[in-house]
């Protein structure tokens, strides 16, 4: 399934602005995802169209200042360009690929890293606690940037040439994109991140737990109870914030584990397969190709020309 946000036209201009800005922070660096002075933000430049590469993603705003994207999540496909937003709510396994980038006009993205604490204090002054029935929703979305959205992200990256004011005025641009994103379109699944025992803080705990340690088989009764759900009920909402089921999940993160280990450790298959809690080699082969696209040995070799 391919899920596509059309472009909107009426945040560009402030996008072409911030294009500018990430342009100037980026240019004289190659390809690659840059830190800043401010710790929660990061920018991201491609001159090529890119290989889909997997990583777990935990809680993040990602903008598309230039160019085109696409994340895989299971078997859903997102594509957004400029001027539109993506937000991942939930640590989650995701194929990331830049499809639109040239060197004269790379791909350009902006970063910002989201606290759910903080999220859950501005949620607190602007919405008084009340009770409502609660939908699980995806815990990866994404929406068209309006232009108060992207002046926001302009004003916090122009800090950059100002470090001096980083550590006041900062804390205060990032407060102000978390209210307008409490505040926008998507403001439902945002404010499942922020509000204290909703089904997708509690699916996140479970997901923490299971990412502190994949290698062991999973208890799904356990599971179920430290969501404080039933079986069923854990089953169905998991599934509903990450698209996939617990074994599924855990299955995504030990492949995603093993193919790091194999590029940037040189281990080999059969190491790696046993590293992450696989028994059978024969098994993780067949796993790892029916993921990434290829046997292990092709994709990293694969992955190291590219």
């Amino acid at each position: 399934m391919v899920i596509e946000i059309l472009k909107p036209g009426k945040a560009m201009s402030a996008c072409q602005r911030l294009a500018g800005l990430v342009t100037r922070h980026t240019d004289d660096k190659g390809n690659g995802i840059y830190k800043t002075a401010i710790s929660q933000l990061e920018f991201m430049r491609e001159t090529v169209v890119s290989t889909a590469m997997c990583g777990v993603s935990e809680p993040v705003l990602g903008i598309v200042v230039q160019g085109k994207k696409e994340a895989l999540l299971g078997e859903e496909v997102y594509q957004y360009g400029a001027a539109q937003f993506l937000v991942v709510s939930v640590d989650l396994p995701i194929n990331g690929v830049v499809v639109e980038a040239t060197p004269e006009k790379p791909y350009l993205g902006f970063k910002l890293s989201l606290n759910p604490a903080q999220l859950c204090d501005i949620l607190a002054q602007i919405q008084p606690c009340t009770a409502k029935k609660e939908n699980s929703v995806r815990g990866l979305f994404v929406s068209d940037a309006d232009a108060s959205l992207i002046d926001c992200a302009i004003r916090l990256t122009r800090l950059l040439d100002t470090p001096q004011d980083i550590p006041f005025l900062a804390p205060m641009m990032i407060s102000e994109i978390y209210y307008r994103l409490l505040t926008g379109e998507q403001s439902e699944a945002v404010r499942q991140i922020a509000t204290s025992g909703s089904n997708m803080q509690r699916i996140a705990g479970v997901i923490k737990l299971i990412k502190a340690d994949f290698t062991k088989s999973l208890r799904m009764e356990g599971l179920a109870e430290q969501a404080n759900m039933s079986p069923a009920s854990f089953h169905r909402h998991f599934k509903e914030v990450t698209s996939m089921s617990p074994l599924q999940y855990q299955k995504q993160l030990r492949l995603v584990e093993a193919r790091r280990l194999m590029l940037a450790e040189n281990t080999d298959a059969t190491n790696a397969a046993y590293h992450v809690g696989y028994e059978s080699p024969s098994q993780f082969s067949r796993e790892y190709s029916r993921m990434f696209g290829a046997p292990p040995i092709k994709d990293i070799e694969r992955l190291r020309i590219a």
